[in-house]
């Protein structure tokens, strides 16, 4: 079997933020956080990476890379495409947002050969995050069903102070496996509770803070990209349809109807680090702290890459 190989998808231009997030320096040796994705990862035993991204953005990308994480891991580039459709659609007039995170893995579907990792560009996962998707990929094998895993979060260790986040609400059976997935896409602190909002805050509904929620850090086997594939359609007929200008084919949904077709397992691997990520501007000094903070304590050395 081929080596995992991790696939990150950073071809979002963080429309909330403001500019291209994922390269925005986030310590004081220029380091983005996905340089401690990237750490993490090759620590746990990853070596080939495959970036998702704009083809507009592969020189910034590059170079960051080439001085950095390239040095020490194989990284391979695929482009997300709004043009890339299965034959017989067509990119409906004005539509400009991607098709969303599935859409995003099968730009990189004739690069990947084995199991494979899929992480955002912008989120810190934490070192345990990766050593247990790692291990999973490294020793699972698909029976008549599929074996997929997913790093899960505690709600209340994915928020930030600074509004709303999207999030996959997840429910695990007696057995560990991921049973059900809603994606949320307004998320939020409302005093010292969570709620979440179905109708564009006209109201909120109160949500516990132990809910364990997918951060899209997937572990799946090749077979998923075939899964994916026969799948889109199906979704861009109901896109087009309802929703041609914004409608989203996301990774969860995806799991969701594998799980409910009876296809497909997903162990759910429960971290207990906190998540990280410059979702907001304000979001980036509270970050760079964690970071310098983990630093001090020796989690990571003072400079990432020698």
């Amino acid at each position: 079997m081929n080596n995992p190989v991790l696939v990150i998808m950073a071809a979002g231009m963080g429309s909330r933020y403001g500019g291209l997030k994922q390269i925005d320096p986030v310590s004081d040796k220029e380091e983005i956080i996905l340089d401690f994705s990237m750490y993490d990862a090759m620590m746990a035993g990853f070596n080939d990476v495959i970036f998702i991204i704009k083809r507009e953005h592969e020189k910034a990308f590059r170079s960051l890379m080439d001085k950095g994480a390239g040095k020490h891991m194989n990284i391979r580039y695929a482009f997300q495409e709004l043009s890339d459709l299965p034959k017989g659609y067509s990119v409906p007039r004005g539509r400009e947002k991607p098709w969303g995170t599935c859409h995003a893995v099968l730009s990189a579907r004739e690069l990947i050969d084995g199991p494979f990792a899929v992480i955002n560009a912008d989120d810190y996962y934490g070192p345990g995050a990766f050593r247990q998707i790692y291990d999973f990929l490294s020793e699972v094998k698909d029976g008549e069903k599929l074996k997929f895993a997913m790093v899960g979060y505690k709600l209340s260790n994915t928020l930030t102070e600074n509004g709303y986040v999207s999030r996959g609400v997840c429910d695990v059976d007696s057995d560990g496996n991921l049973s059900g997935i809603v994606e949320r896409t307004k998320i939020k602190w409302q005093g010292s509770k969570v709620v979440f909002t179905e109708d564009d805050g006209e109201t909120w509904e109160e949500i516990d803070g132990d809910t364990t929620v997918s951060m899209n850090f997937w572990g799946f086997s090749k077979r998923m990209t075939d899964e994916m594939k026969k799948g889109l359609p199906r979704f861009l007929d109901k896109a087009l349809a309802e929703n041609p200008l914004k409608g989203e084919y996301y990774l969860p949904s995806a799991v969701k109807d594998l799980i409910d077709e009876d296809k497909a397992t997903v162990k759910v691997l429960k971290s207990k680090d906190r998540w990280y990520g410059v979702t907001y501007k304000e979001d980036k000094p509270g970050v760079a702290a964690a970071i310098q903070a983990m630093k001090d304590k020796g989690i990571y050395p003072d400079k990432l890459w020698l």
